[in-house]
């Protein structure tokens, strides 16, 4: 069989078109829904400070751009009720990331799994309920952080791990401790506020 140079150019021509016309229309569907997708990131940001520091009514970032301060009318001190972190930390699967929620009276209110790439069924468990209500503890009294343990039922400053996912529990647990050191770094000076 002898090529020519027509039937080698007609259909890397067509292929090209193909690719140029696709290009075009992945482009302009980007262009249409990059403020929809960034609104609903921050729609979803907003709804797990909501969800972790629940007595807050506003959000206002913190001078240093680090955290978040939640705010409501009804609290004393200028509004303050709590502060908000998103810290994060490396899982099995990859980086796990986790926002943390500290009233002013030093007592973590909530946790959320905002993002990670753990194993359905295993780690990906660390969004549920039953693991994340674990972490509400007061953050004074967990000098060391918070400790992961297995086969026992924890004790205050202690989160029991999941089933088959111990790497992914220390994980969000690493993260959760960032947020505590990152509360005790600004706030511990104030007496818990």
């Amino acid at each position: 069989m002898k090529l020519d140079a027509k039937s080698v150019l007609a259909p890397a021509a067509i292929l090209f078109a193909i690719c140029i016309v696709v290009a075009a229309a992945l482009a302009g569907t980007n262009a249409l829904t990059e403020d929809r997708i960034a609104q609903a990131a921050l729609a979803k940001a907003e709804e797990s400070r909501m969800v972790v520091l629940p007595g807050a009514e506003a959000f206002q970032e913190s001078g240093d751009g680090t955290h978040y301060i939640g705010l409501s009318k009804e609290a004393p001190d200028g509004g303050a009720v709590g502060y908000v972190f998103e810290t994060e930390s490396k899982g099995y699967g990859g980086t796990v990331k986790v926002m943390t929620g500290i009233s002013t009276e030093g007592e973590i209110t909530g946790v959320v799994v905002l993002s990670h790439s753990e194993t359905p069924g295993l780690g990906a468990n660390a969004e549920k309920e039953s693991f994340r209500e674990q972490y509400q503890q007061p953050v004074g009294n967990l000098a060391g952080g918070i400790q992961v343990v297995k086969f026992q039922a924890p004790n205050e400053g202690e989160i029991q791990a999941m089933t088959g996912a111990t790497i992914t529990s220390a994980a969000v647990t690493n993260a959760v401790n960032s947020a505590i050191e990152m509360y005790q770094d600004a706030y511990a000076s104030e007496g818990g506020k």
